[in-house]
């Protein structure tokens, strides 16, 4: 919403409790994915490096969310990645991807086990098959919060990701993370890019089933 309403406290009435059929953007998201041929860029000592990564992501309905007359349906999501080959564990994600149809505002959400969390906005009609989300350092609706260590050394200044709902039934993503590392002049492009199968289905929210 960009013209809020006066009664900040009514909820919206008689909206579909199908949060599957009310993904917008998103319709091509929902459900089980693996991808097997991630690429990382990012910042080590002695220059950048490419790492590849196996992605294994699950995304699945909420029940339809409000804030007073504002009205969201989104998906909750788990991503757990690896090294290709290895069990341990590369990148550990989790968050929400948001829709507002009354407004076209997109929300993605992710938060890291190492002390980070990141709040993305964007705009888009409900049936695009390719959006951008973005957030920035100091935006009090889109930022970035991080630990105080890496604030220090890796402070992120930037988030940017876009999605493409591919016509083969995978979706693809990819993310550019500004950052300002310590003593380096120059801001880094930290790059994540994959495409993801689906492997299972997504399972209908609570008050569909």
């Amino acid at each position: 919403m960009t013209d809020f309403p006066k009664d900040i406290f009514t909820e919206p009435q008689g909206y579909s409790l199908n949060t599957l059929e009310n993904l917008g953007p998103f319709t091509g998201m929902a459900g089980i994915w693996e991808g097997t041929r991630g690429m990382d860029r990012k910042p080590k000592a002695d220059g950048p490096k490419n790492q590849a990564y196996v992605e294994h992501i699950e995304l699945q309905p909420i029940d339809p969310q409000t804030n007073g007359p504002q009205l969201f349906y989104g998906l909750r999501y788990h991503s757990h990645i690896t090294k290709p080959d290895q069990v341990k564990t590369y990148h550990d994600q989790v968050g929400y991807w948001l829709w507002e149809p009354a407004s076209g505002t997109i929300i993605h959400t992710l938060t890291i086990p190492r002390g980070m969390t990141t709040m993305a906005l964007g705009k888009s009609g409900a049936n695009a098959k390719q959006f951008e989300l973005h957030a920035k350092e100091g935006d009090p609706c889109a930022g970035i919060s991080s630990n105080a260590f890496l604030d220090y050394a890796f402070k992120t200044v930037e988030f940017h990701i876009q999605v493409s709902i591919n016509t083969d039934g995978t979706w693809s993503y990819e993310q550019d993370t500004v950052l300002k590392i310590q003593n380096q002049a120059d801001l880094f492009h930290h790059i994540d890019k994959n495409t993801l199968h689906q492997i299972g289905e997504a399972t209908p929210n609570p008050l569909a089933r």
